[in-house]
């Protein structure tokens, strides 16, 4: 039910027609007596400047939760955002601060190593590959360097992009050993496919499973099917791995933390959420 001091996410982004997320949280914040309710807004992106300004002046307004396209165009418009964030070059989470200022991070990132080490995989000191550096890549690349990875190495076809996040991680986390450059998975203790490669059928794989070793932990970021064409390959290998909606719901609890909610656990969220 909601009311007059119920406090309101608002879910950015455009088109609406996708979003997961009120089906997750609400089930949630029902469960618990949580008086929150996120709601989806869709906003194009000429007006999101503006609009996303206006609705921090509602005064029932808590939050936002911000998706494509809107997740770098966002920075800008911040008065304060974290590391995580600044690495990423994008933003998924806004909240009010007490003094009225807007406060962004970004959780893509902290879902996957939260994921990682709930699996029992040890992230500090580790040598991780990550093929793929735009939005997604870029905010697990964060992730793992505040987490104490020893070695970062990344991939992406694109150079410019793979330059670019090689600069921020150099800027925030200079005492990183971070390359730039190979796909090669031999030697690494964790590799990440942040590829859309394995949405497609007849898709490439991301790396070459030849050289990977049963030891290496794999980690997906695919949301459109859970076993895709690499977590097939490696989990042949013996590699541990982790789906792509291990992400999605490992942040979660993160951002409710950052919304000053009573948080809970990824399972507890998989078990209530109305996905259908």
């Amino acid at each position: 039910m909601i009311t007059g001091t119920t406090k309101l996410i608002a879910h950015l982004g455009y088109p609406t027609e996708s979003f997961k997320a009120p089906l997750i949280y609400n089930p949630y914040f029902e469960m618990n007596g949580i008086d929150a309710v996120v709601v989806p807004m869709g906003c194009r992106p000429e007006d999101y400047p503006a609009f996303l300004k206006l609705l921090f002046r509602l005064s029932n307004i808590h939050g936002a939760l911000i998706t494509m396209p809107h997740k770098i165009s966002t920075m800008a418009l911040l008065d304060e955002t974290s590391t995580n964030a600044k690495v990423a070059g994008s933003c998924n989470a806004v909240r009010l601060g007490s003094d009225g200022r807007l406060i962004g991070d970004m959780f893509d990132g902290e879902g996957f190593v939260r994921g990682v080490l709930r699996k029992g995989k040890k992230v500090e000191g580790a040598h991780a590959l990550i093929a793929g550096a735009g939005g997604v890549g870029s905010a697990i690349a964060a992730s793992l360097a505040q987490a104490g990875v020893e070695h970062l190495a990344i991939f992406d076809a694109n150079q410019t992009t793979a330059t670019a996040l090689l600069d921020r991680l150099r800027k925030y986390y200079p005492q990183l050993d971070v390359t730039v450059g190979s796909a090669d998975p031999e030697g690494f203790d964790i590799v990440v496919n942040a590829t859309p490669l394995g949405m497609r059928r007849g898709d490439p794989l991301p790396i070459d499973i030849d050289r990977i070793s049963p030891s290496t932990f794999v980690g997906e970021v695919v949301l459109t099917r859970e076993i895709t064409p690499l977590l097939e390959a490696v989990r042949a290998r013996g590699c541990a791995f982790q789906v792509g909606t291990d992400m999605l719901f490992e942040q979660i609890p993160a951002y409710l933390e950052f919304f000053e909610f009573p948080t809970t656990t990824a399972d507890n969220l998989r078990a209530i959420a109305k996905l259908g």
